[in-house]
């Protein structure tokens, strides 16, 4: 018996049997050797964690284009509290934590630079439309390694692509990423836009934060107490009513005074929608110009899906570097 069918044996005497145990995953699109130290989702784990598209969060907006603060957190460190709270779910219930932590680590490789706004620029100006969720998808199966993909299983793919919107992830652990991401978002930006000074925690509305907590650790806690407590044993991820109908509420609170407010954080939105905007209709424009592995892609993809490839997959800083030299005069030298 090697390493990885030692794990196996424990995750069949420990897991709950809602679980997905590694050893019954769906598998690869691409059959694959088993790695002999390693379950088929601790290999997924590892892959995203050392592909390009991860690094590359780092440099992504979550909130606050360009902040000036060390402290912000960016696309990379809201996933990486995703994570956090999905095992600590996910070991709670008795669930596959690798297979979370995987999903949970791939949500947003397919995010825009700068956050939502960015998502948004593209959603309206591609032919195809665009959603974060579809193009972390793209990026595991098509975009990373040189177009080879990375392979994943089917259980982490199918909780990338389903992590968000009307669609439900077929497993339990799936379920717990969208719960996760929704836990992590909500918390943090509000920790992040008290920084900022957009808001105070006097007026966050009180009825949520009597239900929820009065600490950024106090929210988190209820909200993950209100999953662990009515889906113990259950072949379903629920949250407590209760609790539910806070978190909505505090997450429509942020939406209407943050999210979509026109204060200094609409002015940054607004110009990122710009560059956005003008990368795409330049490189519409000069296909040629695009990097020569996306342009050899153009006769197996529409131009308007490798456009979308290529501004997607930027960081806040290569999307504004790039527009300078695009659209800006040089100095003379």
């Amino acid at each position: 018996m090697n390493f990885r069918e030692r794990t196996q044996e424990i995750e069949e005497s420990i897991l709950s049997s809602y679980a997905v145990q590694s050893k019954n995953s769906k598998g690869r699109l691409n059959k694959e050797e088993e790695c002999e130290l390693r379950t088929c989702f601790q290999r997924d784990r590892d892959r995203i964690i050392h592909c390009k598209a991860f690094r590359r969060l780092k440099h992504k907006t979550q909130v606050y284009v360009s902040p000036e603060g060390d402290h912000y957190r960016t696309r990379l460190t809201h996933t990486l509290e995703v994570s956090q709270i999905g095992r600590t779910i996910a070991r709670a219930l008795r669930l596959n934590e690798d297979l979370v932590e995987a999903i949970c680590l791939g949500h947003d490789l397919g995010h825009t630079p700068f956050g939502h706004e960015g998502e948004d620029a593209l959603n309206k100006i591609c032919i195809h439309g665009f959603r974060h969720f579809e193009q972390s998808l793209r990026v595991v199966d098509v975009l990373e390694k040189e177009g080879r993909g990375l392979n994943l299983t089917w259980e982490v793919r199918d909780g990338i692509v389903n992590h968000t919107g009307n669609d439900i992830a077929s497993t339990l652990e799936g379920k717990i990423v969208k719960f996760a991401d929704r836990i992590a978002y909500i918390n943090h930006d509000i920790d992040d836009s008290i920084r900022a000074n957009v808001l105070s925690e006097d007026i966050l509305p009180k009825e949520c934060i009597k239900v929820l907590g009065d600490t950024h650790s106090k929210r988190i806690s209820t909200m993950v107490r209100g999953i662990i407590d009515v889906s113990f044993d259950k072949n379903d991820i629920v949250m407590k009513n209760e609790i539910l109908s806070a978190m909505n509420d505090l997450r429509a609170f942020m939406f209407k005074n943050v999210y979509n407010d026109i204060s200094q954080i609409k002015k940054e939105n607004i110009k990122a929608f710009y560059i956005i905007k003008s990368l795409y209709e330049y490189y519409m424009k000069n296909v040629e110009l695009l990097p020569k592995e996306l342009v050899q892609k153009i006769p197996q993809y529409d131009i308007d899906k490798i456009v979308c490839d290529y501004i997607a997959g930027m960081t806040d800083i290569y999307a504004i570097e790039t527009f300078k030299k695009i659209f800006l005069p040089s100095v003379w030298k």
